[in-house]
């Protein structure tokens, strides 16, 4: 039962991560009905970029990571002003949008490569024993990714629910022909959901670099988990995308638990390398009682 709750905690630590990333992508979909594919890609750029503060610059961690996300705001907007602005003018169909947003993931990988390299890289953190609470054994830096991610999505509630930008960006999400009509300020809720995925997600980025270490085709496998969140909660609901991450995160990493009892028999159960599978299987499962998603797909 111990191992069980251990995997278990460590299936919250990365939910959390993913549903920051996810957050941002269903934001992305519902708003600008955009299914990026770079938005893996991002994530890694703003961990990236953190890393270079951390690590070449000598910054504080946590500035650092703030200064990641503020990079990453930097690239998604310029990205939307010299290449979904002008695609969406001119009436691209979602399929040329994917497209090119692949396209986009390969020159960001690439160029993340070009720059640091293709080995792993580690943030300069300082090292604190683990605490042990009733037999499990829990990392300062998985308890911090779980505080943060639940202070993101607090302040993400509360933006949505309680602000004017907010509102305007639920109107436009249920429909943006009558959300212009009625004099809401299109273009400024598209910078926002910009500004807003891409803080998320780099914050996202950073938080995997924290626990794990930083790989330049992090976010390419972290893309599938994201979308299978995404489904999951239903597309284009903030909230549904964090409760997906959730389930998707601890199926994962429960997934692989094997009690030591098993003796010979541990050798039928599941490896590590099927993790990302179980995830999109229980996504399939739902799906088909739930073609909808877990909740509606809008916020």
């Amino acid at each position: 039962m111990q191992e069980l709750l251990q995997a278990t905690i460590d299936g919250i630590a990365l939910g959390s991560i993913i549903s920051l990333a996810a957050v941002g992508l269903t934001l992305t979909y519902g708003i600008l009905r955009l299914a990026n594919f770079a938005h893996g890609d991002i994530l890694t750029f703003g961990a990236y970029a953190a890393f270079l503060c951390n690590v070449a610059l000598k910054l504080n961690i946590w500035l650092s990571v703030a200064i990641g996300c503020g990079v990453a705001i930097a690239l998604v907007i310029i990205v939307e002003k010299i290449l979904w602005a002008p695609l969406r003018a001119k009436r691209a169909n979602s399929t040329t949008l994917m497209i090119v947003s692949i396209g986009l993931a390969l020159v960001i990988r690439n160029a993340i490569i070009l720059f640091w390299g293709p080995s792993p890289q580690r943030f300069d953190l300082p090292t604190f024993p683990a605490l042990q609470f009733l037999g499990l054994t829990i990392t300062r830096n998985r308890i911090l990714v779980i505080v943060l991610a639940l202070l993101a999505i607090g302040a993400l509630y509360y933006l949505l629910q309680n602000t004017k930008i907010g509102r305007a960006m639920r109107a436009v999400a249920d429909n943006p022909e009558l959300a212009r009509v009625s004099g809401i300020n299109v273009d400024a809720v598209i910078l926002w959901t910009w500004v807003i995925a891409g803080g998320l997600t780099a914050l996202g980025g950073s938080m995997y670099g924290i626990v794990q270490t930083l790989r330049p085709n992090m976010g390419w496998f972290l893309i599938l988990p994201m979308f299978a969140s995404v489904i999951l909660g239903g597309i284009g609901n903030p909230y549904g995308a964090i409760a997906g991450a959730m389930i998707i995160g601890i199926a994962q990493e429960t997934s692989t638990f094997c009690p030591s009892e098993l003796g010979e028999l541990a050798q039928y159960c599941l490896g590590t390398e099927y993790k990302l599978g179980v995830g999109l299987l229980i996504m399939i499962l739902v799906l088909l009682f739930k073609p909808q998603g877990l909740f509606r797909g809008t916020f």
